[in-house]
């Protein structure tokens, strides 16, 4: 469910990432003063990778964790197993990552069950402990140690929210897809693709995000305009792979669609 990337050399190998603002000293401070994180913002803005980077930056071992709605506490913190006819106590990734002083990054985590929250609350606080009540232990989180966690606000509804006591356990840094030139950049810098034809990617980009909420549940993310960049600079017709990455991941709706790729002529033409 969860690796750890071993990041103890510091700054090895780290992952791309263009900082927006002060995202990366914001990060540091936390580090450096035991403060949990919450990350805010779209799907496919960066969070994950700014995680990664700075796990890297840090030189701290990174375990992410995919939540989703059957994630429960034991997948987290462990459970016992059958190994070679003993019951054995095997440890989950949260576990792991507060014995080894690691970075544990929750992603998505309103999509976990209740009782996953219950659990991190210790860890959020001066006490920075994790309960483990199957084994009767309590680990002290070992120096290094950091709660990272993030959520798409526009994802949020009823039955699917942070409790306003659980986001005021956290130090926050809102997260939104980049102003123009630097989004093109950082499609430029993941890609190669010539920087012109990135601009036109990011203006079409801009102008479909201007429809969330009205046609489209979600605007195009970053992440889908790279994709496309990636298949351009690979040699498929623009169009082609503006409706394979941009068009087709948005909706199923074939009206929807065709109004979508309406667009796309007025700007290509």
């Amino acid at each position: 469910m969860a690796k750890a990337q071993d990041r103890k050399k510091e700054g090895a190998s780290a992952p791309f990432y263009l900082p927006v603002a002060d995202e990366c000293q914001i990060f540091e401070k936390a580090h450096a003063h035991r403060l949990p994180l919450l990350l805010k913002g779209p799907t496919g803005c960066g969070k994950t990778r700014y995680v990664a980077h700075m796990a890297a930056r840090l030189g701290r071992p990174l375990y992410t964790i995919a939540c989703h709605d059957d994630l429960s506490a034991a997948d987290l913190v462990g459970r016992f197993l059958l190994k070679g006819g003993e019951t054995v106590w095997v440890d989950g990734p949260l576990t792991r990552a507060v014995r080894e002083g690691a970075i544990c990054y929750l992603d998505e985590v309103v999509e976990a069950r209740k009782d996953v929250t219950v659990v991190l609350h210790p860890l959020t606080d001066d006490r920075r402990v994790l309960p483990i009540e199957k084994t009767g232990e309590e680990i002290s989180a070992a120096p290094g140690f950091m709660l990272v966690a993030s959520y798409n606000p526009g994802y949020q509804n009823i039955l699917k929210s942070l409790k306003p006591s659980t986001r005021q356990r956290f130090v926050s840094i809102a997260f939104d897809f980049p102003a123009m030139e630097r989004e093109v950049d950082i499609v430029v810098a993941e890609t190669g693709l010539d920087g012109d034809k990135v601009r036109s990617l990011v203006r079409l980009a801009n102008k479909l995000r201007d429809l969330k909420g009205q046609d489209l549940e979600e605007g195009v993310s970053t992440r889908l305009v790279i994709y496309a960049a990636t298949l351009i600079a690979g040699g498929m017709e623009v169009e082609r792979a503006i409706l394979t990455a941009m068009i087709e991941p948005l909706t199923d709706d074939e009206d929807v669609k065709r109004g979508l790729m309406d667009i796309v002529t007025a700007i290509y033409g």
